[in-house]
């Protein structure tokens, strides 16, 4: 990106609450290109081991104290961000995820350059009130955004649905495809312990993904008992931890293996004749993608973004509807007594990921963003965000008086740059 007039790099400020799963590791490839390019980055996180590795890449990194789910909290979160913020005095913020996008817009408040990026929308997470609370939160903050990132048409397309307004940017999640690369299965599941008393030929499905509802962990159990039933022989490892675990791991028959967190999940990829991810939502996991760049087939679940991720003609035997055991056992125990048509499956789905998910390509379009936004932001319109509590409060007014959802429309439907498309 190029230099401000005084010569000095734009500073990005990246917030994030969530610091491990798939939003840390798409923050972490921006961080990472964002870095190289000679961008001043700061990100805004909790103390955790993601923040050890922004710091390893040369990023800044700011402590910010708060919770996964908004809570009685939720004041002083905003306040210490605001402050945070007030310190690093960032050209630009960008959100990640539904928490950073509700502290980060009530902090800054338009005043200065802000993105969004949902990584899936908060109100499909939740039922009842909770999700009508957060579906009126999102359309009232939706003002407070200069740029609404989605990682696909589809996550687009629910928000828009939903009343949600805005300027919106579809960039399809991006993974490494020289770090998700095809090994040899046998020489891999020789090196993993878990893997080490399994007959090299053992059918082997990997599941990669925090183990929690939405990754839906629960309805592949459901469904394994057919699979087992149509190929014996057959092992599932469940690669993941998360609030799921005891629940999951009560109800697991013994071909079912818990490989817990892992710091790297490619040789779990690598290792598996087939891989799944069973999900009731999502924006665009990175879980799939970064299975077919090692040359493995997939079977998702169709939600948000999962279409998209794949090459069309993978749709008819790797798309299942979302919570249908039967069609989930279905699918892969075809796949699992078709090594012919797994095999080249897995090359399809290399080459899609290599043309149209490269990481590069997304940090590219990111880029394209700033860019945009900075050159068309008025500076005058670039304030500190002081005193963003106090500010805020006429947010609670109006959510409760029901005028939350009196928001101008401009939406602006976007299709992928052809330059992804090469």
């Amino acid at each position: 990106m190029d230099p401000s007039p005084s010569g000095r790099r734009p500073r990005v400020l990246h917030i994030t609450q969530p610091v491990d799963g798939g939003v840390a590791r798409v923050l972490t490839d921006l961080v990472r290109t964002q870095v190289a390019d000679g961008l001043d980055v700061t990100a805004v996180c909790p103390d955790s081991p993601l923040a050890l590795r922004l710091r390893g890449l040369g990023a800044q990194v700011r402590n910010w104290r708060s919770t996964r789910s908004p809570a009685p909290s939720l004041v002083r979160e905003v306040t210490h961000l605001a402050r945070l913020i007030d310190e690093v005095r960032p050209d630009l913020v960008h959100a990640h995820s539904a928490k950073a996008g509700l502290a980060g817009r009530l902090a800054v408040r338009g005043r200065i350059p802000t993105v969004f990026q949902p990584h899936a929308w908060s109100f499909e997470a939740v039922g009842g009130a909770t999700a009508a609370l957060a579906l009126t939160w999102e359309r009232w903050g939706a003002r407070w955004a200069a740029r609404v990132v989605c990682v696909s048409e589809a996550e687009r397309a629910t928000g828009v649905r939903a009343g949600i307004t805005g300027r919106w940017t579809v960039i399809p999640n991006g993974i490494d495809p020289e770090r998700f690369c095809p090994a040899g299965t046998d020489t891999v599941r020789a090196g993993l312990a878990q893997l080490a008393a399994l007959h090299p030929a053992t059918p082997l499905v990997v599941c990669v993904g925090r183990l929690c509802r939405q990754k839906g962990q629960d309805v592949l159990l459901r469904a394994w008992d057919a699979v087992v039933r149509r190929v014996p022989a057959a092992r599932l490892v469940l690669v993941g931890d998360g609030p799921d675990h005891d629940r999951l791991r009560a109800r697991a028959p013994g071909s079912v293996l818990f490989a817990g967190a892992v710091p790297d999940a490619s040789p779990w990829y690598q290792a598996a004749d087939l891989v799944v991810l069973p999900s009731r939502w999502e924006g665009m996991a990175l879980a799939p993608l970064e299975a077919m760049a090692c040359g493995r087939p997939v079977v998702v679940t169709d939600v948000d973004g999962a279409r998209e991720s794949l090459p069309p003609s993978f749709s008819p035997r790797c798309l299942v509807p979302p919570e249908n055991p039967a069609a989930l056992a279905g699918a892969l125990s075809g796949l699992l007594l078709d090594p012919p048509l797994r095999e080249s499956l897995g090359v399809l789905g290399r080459r899609h990921v290599r043309s149209v998910h490269d990481v590069r390509h997304t940090a590219e379009q990111v880029t394209d963003v700033y860019r945009d936004l900075l050159d068309s932001w008025p500076s005058s319109r670039r304030t500190r965000p002081s005193r963003a509590v106090e500010q805020a409060r006429p947010l609670d007014a109006g959510c409760r008086t029901g005028t939350a959802n009196r928001v101008t429309q401009r939406v602006e439907p976007t299709k992928y740059r052809e330059s992804i498309r090469s």
